[in-house]
């Protein structure tokens, strides 16, 4: 079970894996009676099919599941659980109902993955696949066999490093070749990972209790004895009497009080944390060697326009700082207004880019750039 935080009014989404879709039904109506829309509570029913070694090239289960912004680790492990018939439980639910969200989903039989995940390893299954398949690398070998390697000294604003390039395809005339750029985009968010739950039981426990006790028993008993001896002057001869006495006997009793001597509690607290997360992004980039005699140095200007990005600064030819840049548009680099003596934009050429390293820096002087800007 996991959540993420996408954007909108109902700003995080929780999910959950099940084995059966009753289950998972019980769960939706759970989440319904908390008050949560039902309009926010999907159900993915899984197709009993074996996934793809490669779902990222799968349109099914895995283009669905992007949609959740979950991380690509869960993704894979939610498709390859509904390509065995599972059922995916999401809603997306506001921050007042996320709690409860959590543990309804929780106690109404979901699935944990981390074990679900460890029995199908067991089972042969090898898991998100952090490195590239074996055909992917048998392909790279035979390509870096073919290849050749040749070393070039560093050009103005690349880095220093040995270049190893494939053969080179002769382009026929009237055909276009072209080098598709590739950039990656990190997302960044977060999901909800249990760590285990506290419970309090309470139970009774019986002790026995022994004590000696001294108890008094009285007895009465009748005696007859034989006399002989003439009635007295003081004797009530002949009148009705009455003479009774009365055993009593002490029994044990045994008196409970109960009173309270401990309470035991759970307190659950929170609290937030900055983490920063660090990764690499990769992108293509394409360098033009052009070996032509007399060629226009605006073509080899051009070659290093790939490196410029945001907010470097532009330097004109006389060492000058012009301005920093804002983005490029088009063929042109538009300079910040923020950074411009002015507070307007302008706008250079990438022809007049010279080379570029740290800063964008122009084949035009200062003056030249202002008046023609």
């Amino acid at each position: 079970m996991s959540s993420t935080n996408p954007a909108g009014g109902y700003n995080r989404t929780v999910t959950a894996f099940f084995d059966t879709r009753d289950a998972a039904v019980r769960a939706a109506d759970q989440l319904a009676a908390l008050g949560i829309p039902r309009d926010r509570v999907q159900i993915k029913e899984g197709g009993g099919q074996k996934a793809s070694a490669q779902p990222v090239e799968n349109k099914g289960f895995w283009e669905e599941l992007k949609e959740l912004f979950l991380p690509a680790e869960d993704r894979y492990s939610y498709a390859e659980g509904l390509s065995r018939g599972g059922y995916l439980l999401y809603a997306h639910v506001d921050d007042a109902h996320y709690n409860r969200a959590l543990e309804v989903l929780d106690t109404e039989g979901a699935v944990n993955m981390d074990e679900r995940e460890s029995n199908w390893r067991a089972s042969g299954w090898a898991g998100y696949p952090s490195q590239p398949s074996t055909a992917q690398t048998s392909t790279a070998r035979a390509d870096a066999t073919a290849a050749r390697t040749s070393q070039t000294a560093p050009r103005a604003g690349t880095a220093a490093s040995q270049t190893t390039s494939t053969r080179a395809t002769e382009l026929q005339s009237g055909r276009d070749e072209t080098i598709p750029v590739y950039e990656e985009t990190a997302n960044i968010g977060k999901r909800d990972v249990s760590h285990g739950r506290v419970r309090l039981r309470s139970y009774v426990v019986e002790t026995p209790v022994k004590e000696q006790v001294n108890l008094r028993n009285e007895r009465v008993e009748v005696e007859r004895r034989p006399v002989d001896r003439p009635v007295a002057a003081g004797d009530a001869a002949f009148k009705d009497r009455v003479i009774e006495a009365q055993e009593r006997v002490e029994e044990p009793v045994v008196t409970k009080e109960t009173r309270v001597k401990e309470e035991v509690g759970l307190r659950k607290t929170a609290q937030n944390q900055t983490q920063t997360v660090t990764d690499t992004v990769r992108r293509t980039q394409v360098e033009v060697e052009d070996e032509r005699r007399g060629a226009a140095p605006a073509r080899a200007a051009s070659a290093s326009t790939s490196h410029i990005v945001d907010h470097m600064d532009v330097i004109a030819a006389d060492g000058a700082k012009i301005g920093a840049v804002d983005h490029l548009e088009g063929d042109r680099i538009k300079l910040a207004k923020s950074a411009s003596p002015d507070g307007q934009h302008h706008f250079i050429p990438l022809a007049w880019v010279d080379h570029v390293d740290s800063h964008v820096h122009l084949s035009k002087s200062a003056a030249e750039t202002r008046a023609n800007w």
